[in-house]
């Protein structure tokens, strides 16, 4: 008889002590896990509760369990959860109406994550070029620092050499620029230029905002040249600036933008959205997605823009970013040794460290308090939209907590 753990009885655990996990070992996880969660926290499977300001990556916006998301999921999941792009989905075109009602855009179309919503925004821009008869513009030109994807063609686009290393010859068709250098932004354009992408805010690139003056810049010289500007607000969007999108804060409008994270409020969901002069060479055929823009993720969708759009929300997320980055600063100059600097936009903030950021991480989490780390050895913290004054209280003790150990070990030290 075949005694093997394939063969275990139901409800027999497999795995021996010790044993590999069956996951693909490519995350490098805490070992903590979490049973529920209401509002800005979380609690573990041991019963410890923590304050999250991580956020899903910048993902609950509306934070855990959110009664309006809760209800707008299972009352959809008790009636439709999947038909395919086929066919028409109400809930589908009604979101695509409220996202163009509040931004730039004419025309969207939904994906299930950043990655492919920045897929769709490379492809557009492409192909926009070749509906107007030049095929040989599709170069983006990129950031050093930037972040946008996983796939083959965003690790390209990103260019760092972390992401890239071990999967071959890069995606053609990128050129990077260092970051604020307009010098070399401006030699970089040529004859093979499609556009420009842009993070308005680099997330994992270290929490850099790009100033407004920068952004109005940029937008200068894609009319100059007659190229696209395409934002990559997968992080910075959906109220996370304080404003809908964080580009609003400089009066520019892109040509394409690509949308993820905040806007499912933890359902897996992306969009694409772009002006319909810049989605002109998307014709049936040109792009499509299985599981994008499903009934499912389409009721969330509208219920998460339900809380963001709400009379005051916004207001209270500038408000609460305000008196996080003072207290910040504070423990900043009290900890000099511990906090370089303080980053952001609205409650997308990033601490720049004097000491390394995955211990600093490692240390909060110890205190009860969820953050996570960026490039340029940056902490970020990235709450729930929801967030009031106890909780910026809390997570501000806990870092202070958490400096003056690192402060004290490195005075005992010297």
């Amino acid at each position: 008889m075949n005694t093997s753990p394939k063969n275990a009885p139901s409800g027999v655990s497999k795995a021996e002590p010790n044993t590999p996990s069956a996951l693909l070992p490519t995350y490098a996880r805490a070992e903590l896990a979490f049973e529920r969660g209401s509002g800005a926290w979380l609690t573990s499977t041991d019963g410890r509760r923590y304050l999250d300001f991580a956020a899903g990556i910048a993902v609950n916006v509306a934070g855990h369990a959110h009664p309006h998301l809760v209800q707008a999921l299972t009352e959809q999941a008790g009636k439709l959860w999947h038909v395919s792009n086929v066919y028409r989905i109400p809930e589908g075109e009604r979101l695509a109406k409220r996202l163009t009602d509040l931004t730039f855009a004419d025309v969207v179309f939904f994906t299930n994550s950043g990655a492919e919503a920045l897929e769709c925004a490379i492809k557009m821009a492409r192909k926009y070029h070749a509906a107007n008869g030049n095929p040989e513009r599709y170069r983006l030109i990129t950031f050093e620092g930037a972040f946008h994807g996983r796939t083959l063609a965003t690790i390209a686009a990103g260019g760092q050499k972390k992401y890239l290393e071990g999967f071959g010859p890069p995606v053609e068709g990128f050129d990077q620029v260092p970051f604020g250098d307009h010098k070399a932004l401006e030699a970089a354009i040529g004859p093979e230029t499609a556009g420009i992408l842009i993070e308005p805010v680099q997330g994992e690139g270290g929490v850099r905002p790009v100033p407004p003056q920068c952004l109005r810049g940029l937008r200068e010289l894609c009319d100059k040249h007659g190229i696209l500007l395409v934002l990559d607000e997968v992080q910075s969007g959906v109220g996370r600036s304080g404003k809908l999108f964080a580009h609003e804060w400089s009066g520019v409008t892109p040509d394409i933008m690509a949308v993820a994270k905040g806007i499912g409020g933890g359902f897996p969901m992306g969009a694409c959205l772009a002006t319909r002069e810049a989605g002109k060479g998307m014709v049936a055929g040109t792009h499509g997605s299985t599981y994008g823009g499903n009934p499912l993720a389409m009721a969330v969708g509208n219920a998460v823009l339900d809380v963001i759009t709400a009379p005051g929300f916004l207001e209270n997320v500038q408000q609460m970013s305000l008196r996080l980055s003072q207290r910040l600063a504070e423990l900043k100059d009290r900890f000099p040794g511990v906090i370089a600097e303080v980053r952001g936009s609205g409650l997308l903030m990033g601490l720049k460290m004097q000491v390394p950021n995955t211990e600093f991480v490692a240390a909060l989490r110890n205190e009860g308090l969820l953050t996570v780390g960026a490039g340029d050895n940056v902490v970020r913290l990235l709450p729930p939209l929801i967030i009031g004054e106890d909780e910026v209280r809390t997570a501000t003790e806990a870092i202070e907590r958490a400096a003056a150990a690192f402060a004290q070990k490195s005075s005992n030290a010297a």
